[in-house]
Parts: C-alpha cells; structure tokens; sequence
C-alpha cells in the first residue's frame, strides 16, 4: 500500500517554528508517511539522523522578524506574503503532497487552497478565535515612554485596530487569488486552515465554543540534537543544591542573559544556561554553568525551577516536566502564554522592559520554595501526559 505523504512547512523566523513541525514530523511511522519537510536555509544542524526529503523555501530573517516585534509594525507585507504563495506553489507542484502542514506559514491560507491540497495548521491556543484572552502591553515603543500602568489601557483601546492592521496583508492576498477575507481579527489569519492544532492544553487555555476542525495536540516538545557540554556530569550538579534551568531563546530577551546571571549569583542554587548562540558570556559567575546550547527536555528535567522567555517552547519543557517557570516575557506571544501559566499557579510573570535583578532574585527565591507552584506544575505534567502530539496528528 502507497504511504501518504506529508509536506511540513516551516516559517523559520525562529527555532521553534522549525522544532515544533520536526518533533511531529519524527513521531510519524516512517512506514506509513513518505515525510517531506521545507524551511529556510541555516538549520540542517536540526536535521541529523533524519532521512526526510528536505525542500528549501525562503522566510524573513530572524532580525526582520524580531525588529518587526518590537516596533508593533505588521509581520509581512503583502509582497512579501504574495512571494511566498509563488514559493509555496513551486513546491506543492513539485512535491504533490496528500497533505501538507504549516507551522505559522500563514501563506498556506492561499496556496494550500488553490492546489487543493488539505492543509493543516499547529498553532498556541492562546491564538485562537474560540480561547478567551487577557492582554497586557507587550514590550513596545509605547512602553519606552509610557508608565505601564498608562499603557496598559492605551494598549487594550487599541488592539482591536492593531489586529486589524496586522490582518489587511493576508486578507489582501487572498483577494487577488478570489479568496475570501478572514476578516479584522488577527487571531483568524494565524490560525486559519482546514484543521487548526493547537500545541497546547485545554486546561492552560480553555476553549470557548470551539469548532470541530480546531483540537488540541498537546505539548510539542522538541530539543536540538547536540552534543552535552563537558560539564553536565560535574559532581556540582549531583550535590543537591536546587538547579535553576535558564534559557532566554532567540526571540529578543538574550542580551538579559548576563543579568540573570548576575541575579542568581548570590543564591545557593546551581545554574545550567543556554545562550541559543545569541551573546557571549565573558563573566560567568561561580554557581553557573553555560553552553550554546542544551537538551532543554533534560535540563529541565534536572531542575527545581526554569526561567525563560515566556514562550511556549522552554515553559513547555519545564511544565511537562512538573518544574514551576519564570518567564521574562518581551513580545505578545511571550505575555498572552504566560498569562496561561500564572492563572494555572504554576509560573511567574516578568516584564523584560522592565527587569530588575532584584525582582528576579525574589521571585526566584519564592518559586524555589513554592509547593502550591510545585503542585500545580506536577498536576500540569499530568495533564500534558494525556496528550500523544503524533497520534493525534494521524
């Protein structure tokens, strides 16, 4: 019998974006699946071990994709949206896929329609139409000369009119194909697809009057195949002193790094930290330990409390883990997750626009000896163990 075969599309704007599809796309029984997979150049080290077909497609650089973030500007222009529908075209004629799967390829709203080809997207929950939502004003230009007490409201007034800014590139595209719009709300053009896969729980982000084709697979946990550092069997993390798990990824928060650092150096605490190869760390204080990069899934197993920034990524890994998590959350995505994670007693919410080592040392403090956040981190861990992401998929 002939297997499917799946097309995974990765928008490769960050790591996780090309983690997330991966850790499904390896859950596939290969038996079954002919497994093709495309993203951007600048990630084979992600690929070792995997006898995918491998396609290249084009996608914004992280430092666009971050600059974009940070000003509050649309993500893409409709040139830039149009270039990859033509892109996504190329390579569905030349693949031909039974169906493919997008992970925040928002240009598979229109390709994926006009090859007819089902298309499925994974997305957070805290995306979703059908998820209430509380928003707090993300790290802006706004809150560089605004109180956040003052911004905050301003932030709320206007949002509706932010989404429906960020919206009008898509919508416009799908109107020179004869698509229909998806209308004003930010949160349709992220997760709009014949099926919508949430990366998530419902007990984090409960759904309201959610349809059919939107589900929930659970935690999608992925960690970059690497090689462990020569310090990860050192006596010092074996002597009982609580290990704090520190990685701020490659969405913008890195440059804290140092400061965290800085933050923790006086506690009785081992710390084990990750740059994602975003800043160099010329002092390292005593009781830390750091690498480019480390098998988050195992660091966090290793520790008492994880410190991130925000993203479902890292807190993902902690929470399933059972560990409660600090997030220093800087974009939008970064807030609107944690806010899942604070409301669940099982995190911290830090502002990385407003970071301070002190905060961050008492909020350490109090989590490390926090057994209501410890619990209700373990009744999460418990929670994600009913969710398979692979079965699900298929």
């Amino acid at each position: 019998m002939a297997r499917t075969s799946i097309l995974f599309m990765a928008e490769a704007v960050t790591l996780a974006h090309v983690g997330r599809p991966l850790s499904l796309a390896l859950g596939l029984p290969g038996d079954q699946y002919d497994i093709h997979f495309a993203c951007a150049d600048g990630y084979d080290f992600c690929f070792k071990q995997t006898a995918f077909h491998r396609w290249r497609i084009d996608s914004l650089s992280t430092q666009q994709f971050l600059q974009a973030l940070a000003s509050g500007k649309p993500l893409y222009t409709e040139s830039t949206l149009q270039a990859y529908v033509e892109d996504d075209l190329r390579l569905l004629e030349a693949v031909k896929p039974d169906l493919v799967i997008g992970d925040f390829r928002l240009s598979l709203s229109v390709s994926a329609r006009l090859r007819q080809i089902p298309y499925i997207t994974v997305s957070n929950a805290y995306w979703s139409p059908y998820v209430r939502q509380h928003y707090t004003v993300p790290r802006l230009p706004l809150t560089g000369v605004l109180p956040i007490w003052l911004a905050n409201p301003l932030f709320r007034l206007i949002r509706p009119l932010a989404f429906a800014t960020h919206a009008v590139p898509l919508n416009r595209v799908r109107r020179r194909h004869g698509l229909p719009s998806l209308g004003s709300d930010l949160r349709r053009t992220y997760t709009d697809a014949d099926r919508t896969l949430y990366a998530d729980i419902p007990q984090l982000f409960p759904p309201h009057a959610m349809p059919p084709t939107h589900d929930y697979l659970g935690a999608v946990i992925w960690a970059p195949p690497v090689d462990l550092p020569p310090w990860w069997q050192r006596a010092e993390l074996s002597s009982g002193r609580p290990i704090i798990y520190v990685t701020l990824g490659s969405s913008g928060q890195g440059t804290l790094l140092p400061r965290v650092l800085r933050a923790l150096a006086p506690l009785p605490v081992t710390v084990l930290a990750a740059t994602a190869g975003t800043i160099r760390i010329d002092a390292v204080p005593p009781n830390a330990f750091v690498a480019p990069f480390l098998p988050g899934d195992a660091a966090a197993r290793r520790a008492s409390l994880v410190i991130c920034n925000g993203g479902s990524p890292t807190s993902q890994q902690a929470l399933t883990a059972g560990v409660p998590v600090i997030g220093i959350a800087g974009n939008l995505d970064q807030f609107l997750n944690m806010h899942g994670i604070v409301a669940a007693g099982a995190g911290q919410l830090l502002r990385a626009d407003r970071f301070q080592e002190t905060a961050l040392r008492h909020a350490a403090t109090r989590l490390l000896d926090d057994g209501p956040a410890r619990l209700a981190a373990r009744q999460l861990a418990t929670a994600f163990r009913d969710f398979l992401p692979a079965q699900r998929l298929h």
